[in-house]
């Protein structure tokens, strides 16, 4: 009877993983259809799931249509980077304090990073924009870089913070004892045992970057040439009509790097993810 049990458990749980899956895969999927078909048959009724007429035209069509799409992708993909490691290069520091040293409001200070995560940009546009505003900022890629970076420094200490605390402490006070700093102790001791945490928060603070460059673009950036992709599929949309279809197709593009980084990562997600699940 248990195994039977157990074997209706596992089902169910497929079953709600699948449909979890079609749910979160269809969107993406009707993408992918919709840049196959030509812009007249978009919108046929009743809807026709499946059309001989199907080519990729629209790929090919997109890069005439914009112009600047590869700089479009481009500066999406180095505001990611940049943000990611300028939010890196604060949070390790910053993480490691929280989970290994005792100061005043201590617990305080983390709450209050957690209710910054709480607010939208665009509670913030207005202040943003005269801070940027006054250190001569905008119109640049800092000011799409900055707000990034102020907005994923709270959520990459809570991950790290957490990872950093199921690091054995015996290795460090070894190292204590042997003569090494803490700063040193923090690099040769404390870092290479966090890789797997370290490259879980990175690639977390790298989809946040891609994901929020919209709303900073089209506020503090007035430059064609500095635009991310968000912003610059709106060139797909005339006065008079909207290529969806290439539309589409240059969204799916942009999508592409996120992916090879989670086909590259993956193992090391994996691992970090599962780092300290159980318990010894």
């Amino acid at each position: 009877m248990m195994d039977r049990y157990t074997k209706l458990q596992t089902l169910g749980i497929y079953a709600a993983i699948t449909v979890f899956l079609i749910f979160m895969l269809l969107p993406f999927f009707e993408m992918f259809m919709a840049s196959l078909r030509p812009l007249d048959h978009l919108f046929r009724s009743p809807y026709q799931f499946w059309s001989e007429d199907f080519s990729f035209q629209a790929y090919s069509d997109m890069w005439d249509t914009v112009p600047l799409l590869g700089r479009y992708i481009f500066n999406s993909v180095f505001i990611a980077f940049a943000v990611t490691l300028l939010t890196m290069i604060f949070v390790v520091p910053a993480a490691y304090a929280y989970a290994r040293l005792e100061f005043p409001f201590k617990n305080g200070s983390l709450a209050i990073f957690l209710g910054v995560n709480m607010f939208t940009g665009a509670v913030l546009l207005i202040p943003l924009y005269r801070v940027l505003r006054t250190m001569g900022l905008l119109n640049t890629y800092w000011a799409m870089i900055v707000p990034g970076v102020a907005f994923l420094i709270p959520t990459g200490i809570w991950l790290l913070r957490s990872y950093l605390e199921k690091i054995p402490r015996e290795l460090e006070e070894a190292a204590f004892v042997d003569g090494a700093s803490r700063m040193y102790t923090l690099r040769r001791v404390v870092l290479p045992l966090a890789v797997p945490g370290l490259i879980v928060v990175s690639t977390a603070v790298f989809i946040g970057a891609y994901a929020q460059q919209f709303l900073f673009a089209i506020t503090f950036n007035q430059q064609r040439e500095l635009q991310p992709l968000p912003a610059g599929l709106f060139e797909f949309i005339g006065y008079q009509d909207v290529t969806w279809n290439q539309m589409m197709a240059a969204a799916l593009v942009g999508v592409l790097p996120v992916m090879v980084i989670f086909l590259f990562l993956q193992k090391y997600l994996v691992a970090g993810l599962t780092a300290g699940a159980v318990k010894e």
